[in-house]
């Protein structure tokens, strides 16, 4: 399984991509707009916006990509490892 990270904090990306590797999934995580981001999203199974940490401009542009994808989209305020650890509990089967 595939997985877009948008948002979060610079310092723990490294702790993202570990967590989503335990759980077999691949991951991507944007926790800043470079360039476009159209391009680089590409098709994940599912898109985890960390709402609190992000601009409203990064928001639209992966909302906008999402729907226009059809891709599962999950928000979530706080980008802590634990509420990671909660949406792939709900969304990867294990």
């Amino acid at each position: 399984m595939s997985i877009v990270i948008i948002g979060g904090n610079d310092c723990m990306v490294c702790k993202y991509k570990n967590l989503c590797k335990d759980y077999n999934c691949e991951a991507k995580v944007f926790t800043q707009m470079k360039g476009t981001m159209r391009n680089r999203i590409g098709n994940p199974d599912l898109l985890v916006l960390f709402t609190n940490t992000v601009s409203h401009k990064m928001v639209r542009v992966a909302t906008s990509e999402a729907k226009a994808s059809n891709l599962a989209i999950e928000r979530c305020h706080s980008s802590s490892l634990s509420a990671l650890k909660n949406i792939l509990d709900k969304h990867v089967q294990a």
